[in-house]
């Protein structure tokens, strides 16, 4: 009936899977959960994540080379054996205990070809050196399901989402996204501009992995690296998010240029506040913007 699919990269997936398979089995249905690592180095994570292959209907892979993001989970979607897919982040883990009986009650319903389930954060505040990718998540990725079922299509995310394996099959992630960042967006596009319904529940996930904030913001750069490619190739849309729509005016009435110079001037200013223990996510739309601007004027 349903096929857990977790993309992974050197993560101890091990207690996700316990926990998954817990309350699979209490529902008596046809199930697996496959976790497939993207050839992260082989360490203890590794090493922890073969238990997986102990437990029923479950099991763990590596691949031998670097598939990338969106290859990576097509190819889950080709191992998968039933007709629903739930995607999971490996460095999430269900809020509620009933997390996998919400989403079967939701398959249950007419009409339903794609769900969301929402993602939290811890709401006690991380160490100093991970305050902005908390600061980050608590205020653009945990949106209250009230917001969400206004624009189901703004606020989804592939860290924890339901759809039909038929679906999928019809409108893969891009093999061509390689890099971290907006392969959910590139989904949600498609699945938007074929009129496909994103249902929204409040069924969320824990988002446990907090980078430290000098990896994330550098992780940011590759998003927006990724994000060139995907404009310069013609596979986003101009109006997908507020920084195309501020760039593509910035650059209308021909202040792209100030915009490069300011941010070379004001980058060390940005990047300590984004540093510290109060990073101010104003700065840091700022920051994207400059950085945005200096990748496309090159």
């Amino acid at each position: 009936m349903i096929s857990i699919l977790i993309p992974s990269y050197n993560y101890n997936t091990l207690p996700l899977v316990k926990e998954l398979y817990r309350q699979l089995d209490l529902e008596n249905i046809e199930f697996e959960i496959i976790v497939q690592d993207d050839a992260s180095p082989i360490n203890e994570n590794t090493k922890i994540n073969t238990g997986i292959n102990q437990i029923p209907h479950c099991r763990f892979e590596r691949n031998d080379v670097t598939l990338g993001r969106g290859q990576n989970r097509n190819s889950l979607v080709e191992k998968a054996s039933y007709s629903w897919l739930l995607f999971l982040d490996c460095d999430t883990f269900p809020q509620q205990k009933h997390f996998i009986k919400n989403y079967l009650e939701c398959i249950e319903k007419p009409g339903i070809q794609a769900v969301y389930g929402g993602i939290i954060y811890h709401k006690e505040k991380p160490n100093a050196d991970e305050m902005l990718r908390w600061v980050y998540g608590k205020d653009r990725e945990e949106i209250p399901l009230e917001k969400r079922v206004k624009s189901p299509y703004s606020y989804s995310l592939i860290s924890n989402f339901l759809i039909q394996r038929e679906t999928l099959k019809k409108h893969p992630f891009d093999d061509k996204l390689l890099q971290y960042g907006y392969e959910d967006i590139v989904l949600i596009q498609d699945l938007k501009q074929e009129n496909i319904a994103i249902a929204q529940i409040e069924n969320p996930v824990y988002h446990l992995q907090l980078e430290n904030s000098a990896i994330f913001l550098e992780k940011t750069k590759h998003s927006l690296q990724n994000l060139k490619f995907l404009l310069d190739e013609k596979i986003f849309a101009d109006d997908n998010t507020s920084l195309i729509k501020t760039y593509r005016f910035i650059s209308k009435i021909g202040l792209r240029k100030f915009v490069v110079s300011l941010f070379k001037k004001s980058e060390s200013f940005l990047t300590k506040n984004l540093l510290s223990e109060k990073p101010s996510l104003n700065l840091f739309l700022l920051y994207k913007l400059g950085y945005f601007c200096q990748l496309n004027s090159r």
